[in-house]
């Protein structure tokens, strides 16, 4: 089986980076085990999620694969593949209202995607592990003040503790990508309450980061017009790499009351 660009395949090849990946899930008594394999291609790691007993389903978009995975693991994946692209499934027809885990080698190509998805979930959502290119990772965990500090960084760490775990080098892939991998674990919080506005939070980190060299008291105009009595606070000098999660909450609080009467436009998942 040849990896399709198309589908961004690269093929795990190490056995131990395999199990290694399988077993940094650490809060199975909280979904009992339910855990969601995206992408699983060949079944590297699909094989160590089985040896570790979780109550597997994997989704697999490309056909081939599914095919594959049908023939070299007839028994164990019975009834345990889903041939669907990932972003399209409506996971509570397949899961229901039970607590999950999310895992996989994913593709690059989708990876924000994915992590957005899980943070859409995350009333269910207790975990995520997975693989993903290096730079994507370190945005996922980069704390405020860091130069790769962005939208992504916020939204997931807002709802989520995020930890890097370890490197991949190219060289654990057939065929090798052209950048170097990185597992990472997103843990659910133990409260998801933010204490502010979920939607206007959302819309002030994209439009904050949208144009991250201005300071706030430029961009957030659009939202609350020359208030200059609202800007006299500190925080409107900042720029947003220099806010941490909870001052972003903070400064959707003082937002809030001064908001135009505008509809908010959700703006596309895309990391900025």
């Amino acid at each position: 089986m040849k990896a399709k660009k198309s589908y961004g395949q690269h093929f795990l090849t190490s056995d131990a980076i395999s199990e290694r990946i399988a077993k940094s899930l650490l809060k199975t008594e909280s979904y009992k085990g339910k855990v969601i394999e995206v992408g699983p291609g060949k079944g590297m790691l699909t094989k160590q999620l089985l040896a570790c007993g979780y109550d597997l389903l994997c989704v697999e978009a490309d056909r081939d694969m599914v095919a594959f995975l049908n023939e070299h693991y007839p028994k164990t994946l019975k009834d345990r593949i889903l041939s669907a692209d990932f972003m399209k499934v409506k996971l509570e027809e397949h899961i229901g209202e039970s607590q999950f885990a999310i895992i996989g080698n994913y593709p690059y190509n989708i990876s924000s995607q994915i992590i957005f998805k899980a943070i859409d979930y995350r009333e269910q959502v207790v975990e995520l592990v997975g693989m993903f290119q290096k730079e994507m990772a370190a945005r996922v965990v980069a704390p405020h003040g860091s130069k790769t500090y962005g939208v992504i960084s916020v939204l997931t760490q807002a709802y989520f503790d995020c930890k890097y775990l370890f490197t991949v080098h190219k060289g654990s892939f057939n065929p090798p990508p052209k950048v170097e991998s990185a597992v990472i674990r997103l843990t659910r919080r133990d409260s998801l309450d933010l204490g502010c506005d979920a939607k206007l939070f959302k819309t002030i980190v994209k439009l904050s980061f949208g144009q991250r060299r201005k300071m706030l008291r430029n961009t957030m105009r659009s939202l609350v017009g020359m208030n200059e009595e609202l800007f006299e606070n500190p925080i409107f000098n900042e720029r947003p790499e220099q806010l941490s999660v909870q001052q972003f909450k903070d400064l959707t609080n003082l937002i809030a009351p001064h908001r135009l009467g505008i509809q908010l436009i959700e703006p596309e998942d895309e990391d900025i």
